[in-house]
C-alpha cells in the first residue's frame, strides 16, 4: 500500500472538496470562497493556487465539478448556488434560480452534467436545469414529505433518481426526471413509472439519528448511509411497491461518521469525528469492518497508567498560576512538540474531523479535514 500524500492547504477548515475528472485541479471550500488549485500528475508536488472564486457572501457549504471537467458547482449559506464557467481569462459564474429562503447545504451534479440538485434547510430538494434563451439555471422543487434540512444528496446512476439524506433520520429516493432534458429511464429496483417527485423509496434509521451522507452503490441496486448514531445503513430494495429484500445495519463503536463512498458494490470506507479511514465490506447478508487504512491507538486504553506518589508536593498557587498562563486557548499547555520525538496529538495523518471523502480513482480516495489538509489515501 502506498504512502498517502499529504497536501497542507493553510489551516482553516475544509468543509468540502472534489478533484476534476481528469485530477488536473483541486477546489476546497474556505469560509465564503472557493480556492482553486493546479495538482501535479505525479501529485507529490504541492498544489498550486490559482485563482479563488468569491461569489459568495456567507459560507460556502459544499462544492462539485461537472463530470465534463468545464464547469464548477458551488451553494452556500446565503440561499444561493453559482455555476461558475472558465472564460478564456476567469472563472464567471451564471445564476441559479434556487427559489429557497434558507442555506443551501449540498449541492451535487447528476452523472451526464445536464443539471444538478440542491439541497436546503428550507426542506426543500432544488433540480436545476439550464435555460439557453435567459442564460440562467432554473429548478424544479422536490417538497413532499421533506420536513427537515437536507445534509446530503446522491444521484443514481441512470441520471434520474435522487437519493437524500436529512436531519429527521430519514433516507428517501425520489424521481427527478425532467421532461424535455432527461430521456425515459429504464425500470430499475427503485420502479419503472418516475414522473418528477414520486418517491420510490422512504428509510429511518433505528434511532431516528441525523443522516451525514448518504450514496447509492457503483451499480444504483443499493442504497447507503451514515448517521450520527455511528451505524451503517445499507438498503436493498426488492422492487415498486414492495418492502426491501433487506436492510443491513451495521453498529460500531466509533466517533460518529461524516462522510463515505463505494469502492465497489462490496466494499466502502467511511470516515469522520474518529479522524481515521475504516474500511466495511459485505453483501445483502452482512456487513463487516475489514480494517483501518490508518494504524490508530487506542487513545483510552493506551494511556500510561499514573503512579501515585504520597509524597508529591502540593502545587503552590504560584506554579498553578504559572500553568493557568501557559495554557493556549484550547487548554493544553504550550510546548514545542507533544511528545520527546516530535510525535502529533493523534496518531492519525488528520489531526482533526473528516469532513468529505471523495473518490480519486479504483483504489484511492481523497479526504478533506477541519484541520485544512487534503489526503489522498491508497485503500
Amino acid at each position: 500500500m502506498s504512502a498517502p500524500v499529504i497536501y497542507q492547504l493553510g489551516h482553516q477548515p475544509i468543509k468540502d472538496h472534489t478533484f476534476s475528472p481528469d485530477r488536473s485541479f483541486l477546489a476546497i471550500t474556505k469560509g465564503n470562497e472557493v480556492e482553486l488549485y493546479q495538482v501535479s500528475s505525479s501529485l507529490t508536488i504541492k498544489p498550486k493556487l490559482f485563482t479563488i472564486l468569491k461569489g459568495h457572501d456567507k459560507t460556502v457549504t459544499s462544492v462539485d465539478i461537472s463530470p465534463d471537467g468545464t464547469r464548477i458547482l458551488t451553494c452556500s449559506q446565503d440561499r444561493n448556488a453559482l455555476v461558475w464557467e472558465f472564460d478564456g481569462n476567469d472563472y464567471k459564474p451564471t445564476l441559479v434560480l434556487l427559489r429557497i429562503n434558507r442555506a443551501a447545504t449540498v449541492c451535487k451534479w447528476s452523472p451526464d452534467g445536464q443539471k444538478f440538485a440542491v439541497g436546503s434547510s428550507d426542506r426543500v430538494i432544488a433540480v436545476c436545469y439550464y435555460e439557453a434563451e435567459n442564460d440562467w439555471w432554473v429548478s424544479k422543487h422536490l417538497k413532499k414529505p421533506l420536513k427537515s434540512t437536507i445534509t446530503s444528496l446522491s444521484w443514481h446512476p441512470n441520471n434520474v433518481l435522487l437519493a437524500s439524506g436529512s436531519t429527521d433520520g430519514h433516507v428517501r429516493v425520489f424521481s427527478a426526471f425532467i421532461k424535455g432534458i432527461d430521456e425515459k429511464p429504464e425500470p430499475t429496483v427503485w420502479g419503472s413509472k418516475l414522473p418528477f417527485q414520486t418517491l420510490c423509496g422512504d428509510f429511518i434509521n433505528e434511532t431516528g439519528a441525523w443522516v451525514h451522507d448518504v450514496s447509492f452503490t457503483p451499480d444504483g441496486n443499493a442504497l447507503g448511509f451514515v448517521s450520527h448514531d455511528s451505524t451503517i445503513g445499507i438498503i436493498y430494495p426488492e422492487g415498486e411497491g414492495l418492502a426491501p429484500r433487506s436492510i443491513i445495519n451495521v453498529k460500531t463503536q466509533y466517533l460518529p461518521f461524516k462522510s463515505f463512498v463505494f469502492l465497489s458494490n462490496n466494499k466502502l470506507v467511511v470516515g469522520g469525528h474518529n479522524c481515521n479511514l475504516i474500511v466495511f465490506e459485505g453483501d445483502e447478508s452482512e456487513w463487516k469492518e475489514s480494517y483501518k487504512v490508518e494504524k490508530q491507538k487506542d487513545l483510552i486504553n493506551d494511556i500510561p497508567e499514573r503512579k501515585d506518589n504520597d509524597d508529591e508536593e502540593e502545587i503552590s498557587s504560584h506554579q498553578a498560576l504559572n500553568m493557568f498562563k501557559q495554557l493556549d486557548l484550547k487548554g493544553r499547555v504550550n510546548k514545542p512538540s507533544n511528545g520527546a520525538d516530535g510525535s502529533k496529538a493523534l496518531s492519525t495523518i488528520h489531526q482533526n474531523t473528516i469532513s468529505s471523502i471523495r473518490l480519486f480513482s479504483n483504489n484511492k480516495v481523497s479526504t478533506s479535514g477541519i484541520d485544512g489538509k487534503i489526503v489522498i489515501f491508497t485503500v
